[in-house]
């Protein structure tokens, strides 16, 4: 079975703490009739700090949509190389030995993809084949996962690379003020992590069951509508509710493989919000505290979109407590409303 290795993952240098983001939102949106609930709402989150590609000056000014994209560019390109190169020693292959790229992000755009740029610049065969991701927004991290186990399945001894390159700060829109906007600008952060997939050997998360759920009639729930301004965030206030549907989605997918969904020993969920872990703790009757490693992320880096589950399995190796043998899940949850799962052991 193919093994995720540990990840790397890394987050720019400029920060700003909850209290920051608090102070700016009453100051710059003083007198907006929903202001005291949006900054509840952003409280609530428990994100005590987020980095910021850009210094909070910069990024709250908005040069039009073709300079953020330049800016997403020159800031991928400038940070990658150092996370994909650690990703890559932690797996102990080299660039040559990796026979496809999975690269997932929501919040920059470029044709040809950066797997291109990354292929021509950082020693990668030119037949490494190129799987770009732009749309699945945060539940992207889980389905990169589960397409670089089929490429490694569907090719015996071959190595996959997952990228995730998410600079939410980028999307930033200063004229939108809805509410569910206002929390996203408290709630979003930007990071970079990458991991590879290993067909054969390697340490980590040993891969065996993998699926795709989508609840019917949600497709508008997480969206973004695209402007003249570029990317506006749509977050319908049912969002935080969907963890009734999705907790069977992963009680079905766990007992297609004879396992339990609510006894196993290692959970890796996207934290979007506390709420959602919080409501499948409750629907699937685990412990709040087996969700450790995501709430760690939220609340030191946000919600980084598709690096959210990459960065709390790093969390999960840092740990040290697992062993040999050890059932785990891990779940991306996005726009759609999908949710995109793996089951495996641990292979220490």
């Amino acid at each position: 079975m193919p093994v995720l290795c540990r990840p790397a993952v890394a987050v720019p240098e400029h920060v700003i703490t909850l209290e920051e983001t608090l102070e700016l939102g009453a100051r710059i949106h003083i007198g907006h009739a929903e202001l005291p609930l949006a900054l509840r709402l952003i409280r609530n989150t428990g994100v005590r700090r987020r980095h910021l590609v850009q210094p909070i000056a910069e990024t709250l000014r908005h040069p039009g949509l073709e300079a953020r994209n330049l800016a997403y560019v020159r800031e991928a390109r400038a940070r990658v190389p150092a996370v994909v190169a650690q990703a890559l020693t932690h797996a102990a292959v080299r660039p040559e030995e990796i026979d496809a790229i999975v690269f997932v992000s929501c919040t920059g755009f470029t044709m040809p993809p950066l797997t291109a740029w990354m292929i021509n610049e950082l020693g990668f065969r030119t037949d490494t084949v190129q799987i770009p991701i732009a749309q699945l927004g945060c539940a992207a991290g889980g389905a990169a996962i589960g397409r670089a186990n089929d490429f490694c399945l569907a090719h015996p001894g071959s190595n996959a690379l997952i990228v995730a390159c998410e600079f939410c700060s980028l999307c930033y829109q200063p004229t939108d003020l809805t509410v569910g906007n206002l929390l996203s600008n408290g709630l979003f952060g930007d990071a970079i992590a990458a991991a590879v997939v290993m067909a054969e050997g390697g340490t980590g998360f040993s891969l065996e069951h993998t699926g795709s759920r989508l609840v019917p009639g949600t497709e508008d729930w997480i969206a973004y509508a695209v402007k003249a301004t570029g990317f506006h965030f749509l977050l319908d206030k049912r969002v935080p509710g969907t963890m009734e549907q999705l907790a069977p989605a992963l009680r079905e997918l766990s007992a297609e493989h004879g396992w339990d969904a609510g006894d196993l020993d290692f959970y890796v969920i996207h934290a979007g919000g506390p709420r959602i872990l919080d409501d499948l703790s409750r629907h699937l009757d685990v412990k709040p505290e087996m969700f450790g490693c995501s709430r760690a992320t939220l609340s030191e880096y946000g919600n980084i979109a598709s690096a959210v589950v990459l960065d709390a399995l790093r969390r999960q190796f840092d740990t040290g407590e697992l062993r040999t043998g050890d059932r785990g899940l891990i779940a991306g949850f996005g726009p759609g409303i999908t949710a995109e799962m793996c089951l495996g052991t641990w292979t220490a």
